[in-house]
């Protein structure tokens, strides 16, 4: 069976940090990208950076490009969200989800949550003002 397991969510001052972890089980993790997704309140969920896990290429979106790093410990099978000057509107329930890297070479990410092979579960980031 395979599991994503999303943790590290919480609450944290304006310009404070959070890693996220990922911890996968079950897949052949070097044939996939993570893609670290959000949703905040009244907002539809967004892809924010994802990782490929066979050359550790990363890719972020503007809104936290230069404050987030994506990273992967394959012996763990475990993906990294390093989230560092954090902002009020990065509050939300962030989630990462499992595709083949080899789709996402060809396509890019999918448009469609469905396309996703896995997901994990929800963890809640909030920052405060």
């Amino acid at each position: 069976e395979v599991q994503l397991q999303a943790s590290g969510g919480g609450l944290v001052q304006a310009g404070g940090s959070l890693r996220l972890s990922c911890a996968a089980s079950g897949l052949a993790f070097e044939d996939y990208a993570i893609v670290w997704f959000r949703q905040a309140p009244g907002k539809e969920r967004e892809a924010i950076s994802y990782i490929t896990i066979s050359d550790g290429s990363a890719y972020y979106v503007n809104s936290v490009k230069g404050r987030f790093t994506a990273s992967s410990d394959n012996a763990k099978n475990t993906v990294y969200l390093q989230m560092d000057s954090l902002k009020p509107e990065d509050t939300a329930v962030y989630y990462c989800a499992a595709i083949q890297s080899s789709v996402v070479a060809r396509r890019g990410l999918p448009q469609y949550e469905s396309e996703y092979d896995y997901w994990g579960q929800g963890t809640q980031v909030t920052v405060s003002s």
